[in-house]
């Protein structure tokens, strides 16, 4: 049978135990990145990073799509239904045409990017 005194003791050890290693000692470990690193330029850097690849993730679902839908007008076209062969068409110049130029110069900024780094660590 445990003891009353016991009891209050080891509620109030449970929310010590339950705060995370980082919330109050920011500076007990100088590898951990803090608050203070969060506001700092290259954080800024990190974020709108993030915000491109986003915006390049859903740029090639886009594209994706788009070539799923051209197929499946193609399909019907043959049918000889031609409503989402025509809607792809009046689509094609203001969304498809920037998404795939997005897209492909994309993929040349990274490959020069990576030329860049490859060629700075020789």
């Amino acid at each position: 049978m445990s003891t009353p005194s016991s009891e209050p003791q080891a509620a109030t050890e449970l929310p010590q135990s339950q705060v995370s290693p980082t919330a109050g000692n920011s500076s007990a470990s100088p590898g951990v990145s803090g608050p203070a690193n969060d506001t700092s330029q290259p954080s800024a850097l990190k974020r709108l990073r993030e915000w491109l690849d986003r915006l390049l993730v859903a740029d090639v679902f886009l594209v994706l799509a788009g070539a799923l839908w051209f197929t499946v007008a193609v399909v019907l076209h043959s049918q000889g239904v031609e409503a989402p062969l025509a809607t792809f068409q009046q689509l094609w110049e203001p969304l498809f045409t920037p998404a795939i130029g997005l897209l492909m110069a994309a993929a040349l900024l990274s490959g020069a990017l990576g030329w860049w780094q490859r060629r700075g660590q020789r």
